[in-house]
């Protein structure tokens, strides 16, 4: 399993207030997508979120997002060494993801680029 890095969850109230900063900052534009009520904005290594607080407070409990090469290998490396596998593999609009508590109780969500 390689890590290839993380991405920073950041939480805003306007979306489109804050984007221009962060593609400015990045040098980059932004991957926008929505998910479960929740619109996201992915410009370099920072993930931005907007939406409903309910949706929210759920996604907070998600410490960081961890490239990697291959979710599959990710998932069984992770079940190996004791983390709990809380949900995926599943397809999203950037990729394949899965979200995994450690055995410390720190919960990280794991994504590939793979179509």
């Amino acid at each position: 399993m390689d890590i290839l890095g993380a991405t920073l969850r950041i939480y805003v109230d306007d979306l489109e207030k804050v984007i221009p900063f962060y593609e400015g900052l990045a040098g980059g534009q932004a991957l926008r997508f929505e998910r479960g009520g929740v619109q996201v904005a992915a410009v370099g290594c920072f993930l931005l979120m907007s939406g409903p607080e309910s949706q929210l407070e759920v996604l907070r409990k998600v410490t960081a997002t961890i490239a990697v090469t291959d979710v599959e290998e990710t998932h069984r490396v992770l079940s190996s060494l004791g983390a709990d596998i809380i949900a995926g593999p599943v397809p999203t609009p950037a990729g394949r993801n899965l979200i995994a508590r450690h055995p410390d109780g720190v919960i990280y969500e794991y994504v590939d680029r793979r179509a």
